[in-house]
């Protein structure tokens, strides 16, 4: 047995006889002997030169002639019996080691770990040439990494390696890093990595979703007791339509009322946006095309006959529905109607557009893939057996609810229907489709989470803190699913799991006529539109900011 090997026994001996009475049974209660956070087991130590303890001491950069018990002089035949011990066979040595601690005190035997263990203590980090070292820390997760950090200054150093948290922000899918900032130094000789940052903001923002804090959210108030039927929100801007014919332009950083646009003779029933532009469809037959920047309006697009009811924006081209049964193609530069789609025989109540397809669902049941070039109607999606209030479409498959409780996934390119969910009991008034994952919300109170691909239903988000009323709206967002509904809540649920993480906004006035109408979030924000429909709530838009810090949040 080598040199190590005779380590390993010793210390195995002597933890024994500290963790354990002289009988060998374990102590009833007392602490055991902590390994310090370097600690290296022998058994993970690489076989080396070292033959005596003396050596591997050296080894270690400690002086061969470490400092001796000085309790007195030594016992006579000392040496006679260490000439003994060194003649003896490896063999009969470690046999003589176990006689010996069997026969040890405790304060004896730690004595002895206390002069042994320091030994098996090493930097192996710093003895590393540093790409050897900076690759071996690409093995620790982020969190593990931020600790290792703390543990002394070359350590910190190596730590902020930017390249190295520039990998593990690609692990955790953190894209958002402002690579041309300069690198700030938070002490001398030890610069922070921009990407680092990035992760560590992430997390934050992260951490302040799923937890919230004890803020309260900023208020903005305007529209009167009127209803806030649609609301936008593109960068620090955010755009609410009403029923009292107007749109308001806010500003989420500081909440106040930037501009209101007017124009409509009709309440506004829908809209879109894109940075500073916005598109508004109102029950006066017309569209409107602002720039929220300035509050003037650009362009009024006349065509339909009823009420515009829905749209969609993509590029330069949006596509209205009206309850004049038509679809319309709209140039949003100039103000042309392109193309004009007929074929329903009812109100079109909702519509989806990929720049290549349009799709359309009404109240005379049907559902229909378009081609605007063309205007022709390629694929008529017979079944729903009542009116369509939802569509989702992500290019290969159309997804419709109805009022028939059912919720139907089509292939785009073919027209078949190629599921059927059941599971709902009412209307489906909203629908979100990201990556084949379908979460749906529901008049029945509940949001149901799907795979489109198999039709099965993988999550209903319900139980002790489920909605008590219809739900309004639905968000995805960060891996976590945003419900708003009648009862005055907006619930926070964790997508992968099903579970309900917290109410993120509750109204005073929940459960007595308080509704909050409409949800839009980014990464970092989350906008609600609230109000009541019995003057138990005055109407307003709660603004929740999720990229604070704790120097921000004092500040506040």
């Amino acid at each position: 047995m080598g040199f190590y090997g005779t380590l390993k026994l010793i210390f195995y001996k002597m933890k024994r006889k500290l963790d354990h009475g002289p009988d060998g049974r374990p102590f009833p209660s007392g602490k055991k002997h902590c390994k310090g956070n370097g600690y290296l087991s022998p058994s993970n130590l690489v076989q080396a030169t070292p033959t005596t303890f003396g050596d591997l001491r050296l080894a270690n950069g400690h002086s061969a002639q470490r400092r001796r018990v000085t309790s007195g002089p030594p016992p006579s035949g000392l040496q006679d019996w260490l000439h003994i011990f060194q003649a003896w066979s490896g063999p009969e040595r470690l046999l003589a080691l176990d006689e010996l601690i069997d026969r040890c005190e405790t304060n004896q035997v730690k004595h002895m770990m206390q002069v042994i263990e320091p030994q098996f203590q090493r930097d192996f980090i710093s003895l590393l040439p540093k790409e050897l070292a900076l690759y071996v820390l690409t093995f620790l997760a982020p969190r593990d990494l931020l600790q290792a950090a703390q543990t002394c200054r070359y350590w910190r150093i190596l730590a902020e390696d930017n390249l190295l948290w520039r990998e593990k922000c690609r692990e955790e899918g953190v894209s958002d890093c402002a690579s041309s900032r300069r690198r700030k130094c938070v002490r001398p000789g030890v610069a922070v990595s921009p990407w680092k940052s990035a992760y560590i903001r992430q997390h934050r923002i992260e951490s302040n979703w799923r937890k919230g804090d004890e803020r309260e959210p900023m208020v903005l108030k305007g529209h009167d007791d009127h209803v806030i039927t649609c609301l936008q929100f593109s960068g620090d801007l955010i755009v609410s339509g009403s029923d009292d014919n107007t749109l308001k332009v806010w500003s989420a950083i500081t909440g106040k009322c930037l501009r209101t646009l007017t124009g409509h003779s009709g309440g506004v029933w829908c809209s879109q946006m894109a940075v500073a532009t916005v598109i508004s469809g109102s029950t006066d037959r017309t569209l409107r095309v602002w720039d929220a920047e300035s509050g003037e309006c650009v362009h009024t697009l006349y065509g339909h006959t009823s009420t515009v009811r829905c749209m969609h924006l993509h590029g330069n081209r949006v596509v209205s529905g009206s309850r004049d049964t038509t679809l319309r193609v709209w140039d949003v530069s100039t103000g042309r109607c392109e193309h004009v789609l007929t074929g329903h025989v009812a109100a079109v109540r909702c519509v989806q557009y990929d720049g290549r397809r349009v799709v359309s669902g009404g109240y005379d049941y049907m559902v229909k893939v378009w081609d605007p070039e063309t205007e022709a109607c390629l694929h008529t999606l017979q079944g729903h057996t009542n009116r369509v209030y939802s569509l989702q479409f992500d290019g290969a498959f159309v997804v419709s609810g109805s009022l028939d409780t059912s919720i139907r996934v089509w292939d785009a390119e073919t027209g078949g229907c190629i599921h059927t969910l059941t599971g709902h009991q009412s209307l489906t008034s909203g629908m979100e489709l990201r990556d084949n994952i379908l979460v749906s919300g529901n008049a029945d109170s509940t949001v149901r989470v799907w795979d489109v691909r198999t039709g099965q239903c993988i999550h209903t988000l319900q139980g002790p803190n489920k909605h008590q009323s219809a739900v309004t709206c639905l968000q995805f967002c960060r891996g976590l699913v945003l419900s708003s509904s009648d009862d005055g809540t907006v619930k926070l649920w964790d997508l992968k799991t099903g579970a309900w993480l917290r109410d993120v906004v509750a109204l005073q006035s929940r459960g007595s006529g308080g509704v909050v109408w409409r949800i839009r979030a980014s990464d970092t924000r989350l906008v609600c539109a609230a109000g009541s429909r019995n003057g138990t709530e005055e109407t307003k838009l709660l603004v929740l900011d999720f990229d604070l810090d704790e120097g921000k949040k004092e500040s506040e």
